[in-house]
């Protein structure tokens, strides 16, 4: 029983690594970068449907401050990236999802940042989910109001959307963690009525046999 015990919380213990690293938060991107330094475009979109298999590419576009039209400067696919625009040329680097088309984070590194990256970005996520008769497809789409400084100033919503991240994550790690106990008594109730179970037919057959010798010793007489 103590083995099975063990066992069961190995499982256990195996698939509670596995979603934790699987978990999505949605967290929104900073707004201020710092002129001369790098920055995290950040954009995020967790698959509502985890369970099924599926695919995305990512775009981004970008309408400078002042400007009325959005321009397409960066894309990335299972081919890898491609810089669309040439004032982004050596300056844009993937920092979203790796090893996996797949993608849920589409967050992009701005190197060298300057006055002029100012503006709005917007990412589109195409994504393709596959069921087993037929492919579901979805457009998804998120904004970053981009400001450039000279000095690096922390405004409240940056300090907002990092404590909504810690929340997410502890949020996460607190139902997965009721998940686990939940699955574990489910599991151990199992198996001792299994026991009992099994304990019932053996006593059984031990009666049952011990009646016919009875019978046999009678009949003998």
């Amino acid at each position: 029983m103590a083995a099975l015990h063990l066992l069961l919380l190995w499982l256990l213990g195996a698939l509670f690594v596995h979603q934790c690293h699987g978990a999505c938060a949605e967290v929104d991107s900073d707004t201020e970068a710092v002129a001369g330094r790098g920055f995290k475009l950040g954009c995020i979109s967790c698959k509502r449907r985890s369970e099924v298999p599926g695919s995305a590419t990512v775009e981004w576009y970008f309408r400078a401050k002042g400007e009325a039209d959005f321009v397409h400067i960066y894309t990335y696919n299972e081919d890898g990236p491609i810089i669309e625009n040439e004032q982004f040329t050596d300056r844009v680097d993937w920092n979203g999802s790796k090893r996996s088309n797949d993608i849920q984070d589409a967050s992009i590194y701005l190197l060298n940042v300057t006055f002029n990256d100012s503006g709005t970005y917007r990412c589109f996520f195409n994504r393709v989910l596959f069921y087993e008769k037929y492919e579901y497809t979805t457009i998804v789409s998120k904004v970053v109001h981009l400001s450039v400084v000279a000095k690096a100033t922390r405004g409240m919503a940056s300090i907002v959307s990092e404590v909504m991240m810690y929340v997410s994550i502890i949020g996460l790690q607190v139902w997965l963690l009721i998940e686990m106990i939940y699955c574990y008594r489910k599991i151990a109730a199992a198996g001792e009525e299994a026991l009992r179970e099994a304990a019932n037919a053996e006593y059984l057959a031990i009666a049952s046999e011990s009646k016919d010798n009875c019978a046999g010793v009678q009949v003998g007489e």
